[in-house]
């Protein structure tokens, strides 16, 4: 069997994973086998949860328009389903912060769905 010369790629390559994981905690920011490993994972885990928040302001955001729904006499689905007919465009992050931080608009944007 030929004898393989790496030269400077293993160093590199572990240098690579070593300062990936500069921070992390014990073995995993010392020896490359460890790193290696906390890398893949944390790698793996932050592709998960950008999707993951995504669902989560979402939740987020039906929850404050269902709750400052419900302080004028409306649930969630009744709203949304007036908003559509009455024809407003906003979506639910805009909503949220309109029940947020003006009450009096999102007393207004309650009283068309109502209408409809």
């Amino acid at each position: 069997m030929s004898r393989v010369k790496r030269s400077d790629k293993r160093r590199i390559k572990r240098k690579k994973y070593l300062s990936f994981t500069k921070g992390f905690f014990g073995f995993k920011k010392n020896l490359y086998r460890y790193a290696r490993e906390a890398m893949d994972r944390a790698l793996s885990f932050s592709y998960r949860d950008r999707r993951r928040r995504k669902r989560d302001f979402r939740k987020l955001w039906i929850a404050r328009i269902n709750a400052a729904t419900r302080l004028h006499g409306m649930n969630y689905a009744s709203f949304m389903g007036g908003m559509k007919k009455a024809g407003i465009d906003l979506n639910r992050k805009m909503l949220a912060e309109i029940a947020v931080h003006d009450p009096e608009a999102f007393r207004g944007l309650v009283d068309r769905a109502r209408q409809v």
